[in-house]
């Protein structure tokens, strides 16, 4: 089941180098001499300059999540993959990969597929039946009587992708950062076990948020404002990010049981031989991560409200229930929570500089059925209250950047990998100014 939503358009267009010098001077000021511990300056939020700057240096630059396997499991299955000013094509092809192409019709540029996602044969331009391959080809272009054209030349223009672990990524650089792969090397052992290829989708949410995509990441990156989330707060402990010397007299009790519970997920993790440890390369690789997998309260299975399972089907090769949840940030527009009986993923495309899609897909076994083994309300339940309590987080901050009063406040110690996230971008952003 997919909720739909209407992508706003009032901002997109092509991405210019016709920002005048002087301008483009003060943007390389602004990332030359940010205070480093401090959020950014209210341009990095508000002004389109930034924001083009923003996609062609990270979203035109780095790998990004595009979707899970579930979600194109078929040969000719697709989902289309909007941010900025771009529009990507991601395609199950026959030998079982994904072909990446850019949803522009090399006739006249028209949107190729209009549709979010769908099963297709070949690639049919609705505007003037322009036909292509499921590999991008050009093999048909219907104009009687026109002067023949050479069409081996007008293929849908090809980006760069792949899978790892059930998670499709896609680069649209010509020539896409080479650490991936040791990246990956992390964190397939965390998901392999959840076996991605024998999910599907339960559910997905579509979200625009009123707010700058840098809001949603750095919110993302803490919980410091978890207070804000009773639902959530059921199952996953308000303390995380926290460590000893950090945790306030009202969470002390939390505290010393998410220890315990901590311990007692590291013993099954042992006994079923799972990863389990913090890997934390935020902003110290290219293609930043952390990955960790640690306890939920109560039961310790789910994201419930007594933290039992939501679903009766284990995934994959999985052989308990209580393992908590495996949780992995990818810089930079991702974070995933992997848990026995569902997993969440989380992807980000910015829209324009005060907007932001936020898309959120629910997966389940593939033999698990509605209504028997889960109950869909319930297994939405946390995340679908949780997203929206978030929306009004960061759309509280745009606001706050748009202010003349606006300026940068300090981080908390508890807030250190939002700094890591900014840290991360600004140093992308340099190299690509550089």
């Amino acid at each position: 089941m997919v909720a739909s939503v209407k992508v706003p358009n009032s901002a997109r267009g092509s991405l210019t180098s016709s920002v005048p010098a002087e301008q483009m001077t003060e943007i390389a000021r602004l990332f030359e001499h940010r205070r480093g511990g401090y959020s950014l300056e209210a341009p990095f939020y508000t002004d389109p300059a930034v924001f083009r700057l923003d996609v062609q240096a990270i979203f035109g630059q780095h790998w990004v999540f595009a979707a899970s396997v579930a979600e194109l499991p078929e040969p000719g299955d697709f989902v289309t993959v909007d941010y900025g000013p771009y529009s990507v094509i991601v395609l199950r092809n026959d030998d079982g990969g994904v072909n990446v192409m850019h949803n522009v019709c090399r006739h006249r540029g028209a949107r190729v597929l209009t549709e979010s996602s769908g099963t297709t044969g070949n690639l049919v331009c609705g505007y003037h039946s322009w036909t292509y391959s499921p590999e991008g080809n050009l093999i048909h272009a219907s104009a009687p009587g026109e002067t023949s054209f050479d069409k081996s030349c007008f293929g849908l223009k090809r980006a760069h992708g792949r899978e790892h672990a059930g998670l499709i990524f896609v680069c649209l650089a010509d020539e896409p950062p080479t650490d991936f792969d040791e990246t990956a090397e992390i964190f397939e052992p965390y998901l392999a076990p959840h076996d991605l290829a024998k999910t599907k989708v339960a559910y997905q949410q579509n979200i625009i948020e009123e707010g700058n995509w840098k809001l949603v990441m750095e919110n993302n990156r803490e919980c410091y404002h978890c207070d804000g989330h009773p639902e959530l707060a059921c199952s996953l402990f308000p303390t995380w990010g926290l460590t000893d010397g950090l945790i306030p007299a009202h969470l002390e009790e939390v505290w010393e049981r998410n220890k315990k519970a901590q311990d007692a997920l590291i013993d099954r993790c042992r006994r079923y031989d799972l990863p389990h440890g913090v890997v934390e390369e935020l902003d110290t690789r290219v293609a930043g991560i952390r990955i960790a997998r640690d306890s939920l309260d109560g039961d310790g299975e789910s994201f419930s409200s007594d933290g039992h399972r939501l679903s009766k089907k284990l995934l994959g090769d999985l052989r308990d229930f209580r393992l908590g949840r495996c949780s992995m940030h990818l810089q930079p527009n991702s974070w995933f929570h992997f848990l026995s009986d569902h997993v969440v993923t989380f992807a980000v495309f910015p829209v324009n500089e005060h907007q932001t899609l936020v898309r959120t897909t629910w997966l389940v076994a593939d033999d698990a059925v509605a209504g028997v083994d889960y109950d869909l309300e319930k297994l939405t339940h946390t995340w679908k209250q949780t997203n929206l309590q978030d929306k009004a987080f960061v759309e509280l901050c745009q606001a706050g950047a748009n202010s003349p009063a606006y300026e940068p406040g300090p981080y908390m110690k508890s807030e250190y990998q939002v700094e890591a996230f900014i840290n991360w971008y600004v140093q992308r952003v340099r190299e690509h100014l550089a």
